[in-house]
């Protein structure tokens, strides 16, 4: 078994429903879910002329590879109505791959740890809340420490407890 950690963000529709059937078929699809975050309100990264998303991570068991894994993630976004036309653009849902297991890996497509985890509060926020002794396999630094450095000044904030997401 391997241990994933996926952060899902949503600010097309409804977000709370979105978030619900991600973490439905990924339970059907990809493993059982282990842990998940409180689900936060953060405002747009990257391309901030748009809704706020809610973001949440998942701590999921699979016996999938990270490459199968991947394409699942693809594949339940695809099933959920995410069109990618633009970079950044308003999502319907988002599924990224933080950590899966130690692995560190590089190839076209597939960033693993994600490349851009430190950088972003609204991932670091959930992220902190389930491991925030986790130590960044590349950076070498723990997921609390990073977000305590996080040059990332969007607001994040936490809109409703793991107990009350539990479904």
């Amino acid at each position: 078994m391997h241990k994933t950690l996926l952060l899902l963000g949503t600010n097309v529709g409804n977000k709370e429903e979105n978030l619900l059937d991600a973490r439905r078929m990924i339970g059907k699809d990809i493993g059982r879910i282990e842990m998940l975050s409180s689900i936060y309100e953060t405002a747009a990264w990257g391309k901030e002329d748009q809704a706020a998303y809610l973001n949440q991570v998942l701590v999921v068991s699979t016996t999938k590879t990270a490459l199968e894994l991947m394409q699942q993630i693809l594949k339940i976004e695809s099933d959920m109505g995410r069109v990618r036309l633009e970079k950044w653009a308003p999502r319907v849902i988002d599924i990224d791959i933080l950590f899966f297991d130690n692995l560190v890996l590089h190839e076209i497509g597939l960033h693993i740890p994600h490349p851009h985890l430190h950088e972003r509060k609204f991932t670091l926020a959930p992220l902190a809340e389930l491991i925030p002794h986790y130590i960044h396999p590349e950076i070498g630094k723990s997921v609390g420490q990073l977000l305590r450095e996080v040059n990332d000044h969007l607001e994040v904030r936490r809109v409703s407890s793991e107990r009350e997401n539990e479904n």
